[in-house]
């Protein structure tokens, strides 16, 4: 008689989702906050642009969840979902740019002063929104908007680890169908 729990037999769906271990799941979270805010303090809710930041800012956040819990099944579908993620992050980053430059105010480089001091966050152990708060609710629009920029420059170079490191294992390791089959394989060798 089969035991449904062998030990001895290896589980085909491995450990998935603790997307909210993830850096770059936390990082999007931020993002996605400080978005919500900054978009209710600096962007008329009546605007078109006000709605789209905060759904590329979700977007980034949720496919990162979704991308995490379909690994189990699917690691193509991670992958698609951690590039729609980038995406929607860099399609937010270019609203940001748009924003300070058609407001003509100053894009910060990275070695700005305050980009360093918004940088240096990064290294925060428990940061949340809160870590960041005060930069874009009680700070001049250029300011904020610069602050979310250098966090989103943060999860973009996460999201890219991320996929090369996902990459890196599906061509190792192959996907989930492969181990079904390999499995079933194994099965009907042993009867």
């Amino acid at each position: 008689m089969n035991k449904i729990n062998d030990k001895s037999k290896p589980n085909l769906i491995p450990p998935h989702g603790g997307y909210r271990k993830l850096k770059s799941y936390q990082t999007a979270e931020i993002i996605y906050d400080a978005t919500v805010a900054f978009c209710d303090k600096f962007i008329s809710k009546r605007s078109r642009t006000h709605d789209q930041m905060v759904q590329a800012a979700r977007s980034g956040k949720q496919n990162i969840a979704e991308g995490s819990m379909a690994s189990g099944t699917s690691k193509k579908t991670e992958l698609k979902l951690i590039g729609v993620a980038r995406a929607s992050l860099e399609e937010l980053l270019l609203d940001y740019q748009d924003f300070l430059r058609q407001k003509g105010l100053m894009l910060w480089e990275k070695s700005h002063p305050k980009a360093q001091t918004i940088r240096k966050l990064a290294w925060e152990k428990n940061k949340s929104y809160r870590t960041y708060k005060t930069y874009i609710e009680k700070e001049i629009p250029e300011t904020a908007a610069n602050t979310i920029i250098c966090l989103i420059h943060q999860a973009n170079y996460l999201l890219d680890q991320q996929l090369r490191q996902l990459e890196k294992q599906f061509l190792e390791e192959g996907g989930f169908t492969e181990k079904l089959y390999q499995s079933r394989q194994q099965a009907k060798r042993k009867l």
